[in-house]
């Protein structure tokens, strides 16, 4: 199998090949789904109908159409396509296809580079991608399931434009499953009924490629009746899965009221909770990095200060997940889980910084007052910049009392540091400080 093509190929017509791939659209107006970027009149969809596309970075769940969109994208352009997984392909690879590009783009051809699963690159994959999306050479579109902060480096998204996918919705995947049946060659000429399109859809976790493989497995395990109609029931559709229903789907409501119980049994300080709720997610085959990243943000929100390690080691937990994966993840995430709903917990830092940034939106004209300013110049310390400072290092126990806010906020306290943890000893040593005068409590 070739590790790139020349060109977006229409979907093959072999039942040997997956019925996702048979029916995979040409044209926006058969995508399914994504109106707010190829909607009528939408920025994506007047992109590609100008003929002025950039290098794009598409990040969204399994599924939402990242790969059909590259190869309509491709079409629409009369561009030439290559595809890349970057599982398998290097920086060898990339620097191929580059080659070739530049080779066409003297006969004035385009070329797309569509890089599925990009956030799998390395900083040396991807920095082998930079000159070449600069300068025009190709026209990069990755595909990511991953925050693409996270996982793409700076230099490559300044280069590229991000597009969000959503999920997929009810109807949209209803949708899907009525054009399969009446486009596909093989099963438009037969009399398929699904009767419980809702329990596919559910099992197929908004995905729609899954959804349909697993609508072509259902219809397989089914018989034509004395009317020569095949009916995908229940049994058919759970078997063609291999599991019953569970009442989890990674795009909507239940997503969210999962990851929800997680987070208030972390910060309930109950880790059977905890546990119970991340073996929810992970047997619904959740993200192991999307529950790790809520714990990031958990450590600091609801545990701050009151044991700061919790951020550390919530962290090093993302980054364990990250180098190891399922199966084996889901034992940090539990250590990861149980340590945080145990720790000791204070919400102070979430308060302060919300609390600065109403006074910072309410009273944006407040000045740096003159003795914390830097003076560079003469005539800066002419002007007073710097004046009256003094450094903390020059005094017993390296503090000393000076004001640090801007005048019309001099007696604000932001931080008021909890009894619990380590913010009991933070909030004496701040007292003791300050004499009272900016008394945290």
């Amino acid at each position: 199998m070739e590790l790139f093509e020349s060109t977006p190929s229409p979907p093959p017509s072999s039942t040997n090949t997956p019925l996702a791939e048979r029916v995979r659209p040409q044209t926006l107006d058969d995508f399914a789904g994504q109106e707010h970027l190829i909607g009528p009149g939408k920025s994506l969809r007047v992109l590609i109908e100008g003929d002025t596309v950039p290098s794009m970075i598409l990040w969204g769940p399994p599924g939402t159409g990242k790969t059909t969109l590259a190869r309509v994208i491709a079409r629409q352009t009369r561009s030439t396509f290559h595809q890349l997984n970057a599982v398998s392909a290097g920086v060898k690879e990339v620097r191929e296809v580059i080659a070739q590009a530049t080779r066409a783009r003297r006969g004035g051809t385009k070329t797309i580079l569509f890089i599925d699963e990009i956030h799998r690159f390395n900083k040396a994959q991807q920095d082998a991608l930079l000159h070449s999306v600069e300068d025009g050479i190709i026209t990069l579109i990755g595909a990511t399931t991953e925050n693409p902060s996270f996982e793409v480096i700076s230099p490559l998204l300044s280069r590229s434009r991000l597009y969000v996918l959503r999920a997929l919705g009810e109807e949209h995947l209803k949708g899907v499953v009525v054009r399969a049946l009446r486009v596909d060659a093989h099963l438009s000429k037969q009399q398929v009924e699904v009767a419980d399109l809702e329990r596919l859809i559910l099992l197929s976790g908004g995905d729609a490629r899954m959804l349909l493989n697993g609508l072509e497995i259902a219809v397989g395990l089914t018989k034509p009746g004395p009317d020569g109609r095949r009916v995908v029931g229940t049994k058919e559709v759970e078997e063609a899965f291999q599991r019953k229903y569970v009442r989890y789907d990674k795009g909507g409501e239940e997503h969210y009221n999962t990851i929800s119980a997680f987070i208030k049994s972390l910060r309930g300080c109950d880790p059977d909770g905890a546990v119970y709720w991340l073996a929810r997610m992970l047997d619904a085959g959740e993200d192991p990095k999307f529950i790790a990243r809520r714990m990031i943000v958990l450590a600091s929100e609801d545990v701050g200060n009151a044991a700061p390690d919790a951020l550390t080691l919530a962290t090093s937990a993302f980054t364990a997940v990250d180098y190891v994966g399922m199966p084996e993840a889901r034992i940090i995430l539990a250590q990861a889980a149980t340590y945080l709903a145990s720790c000791p917990k204070s919400n102070a830092s979430y308060r302060a910084i919300e609390d600065a940034l109403r006074d910072v939106q309410e009273r944006p004209d407040e000045s740096v007052p003159l003795h914390l300013r830097n003076a560079p110049t003469g005539m800066m310390k002419d002007l007073g910049y710097g004046d009256g400072y003094r450094y903390g290092h020059d005094f017993t126990h390296h503090f000393v009392e000076q004001q640090y806010l801007p005048d019309g906020l001099k007696d604000r306290i932001y931080y008021h540091p909890s009894e619990e943890g380590e913010e009991k000893t933070i909030r004496a040593r701040l007292a003791s400080w300050w004499k009272g005068k900016k008394q945290p409590g």
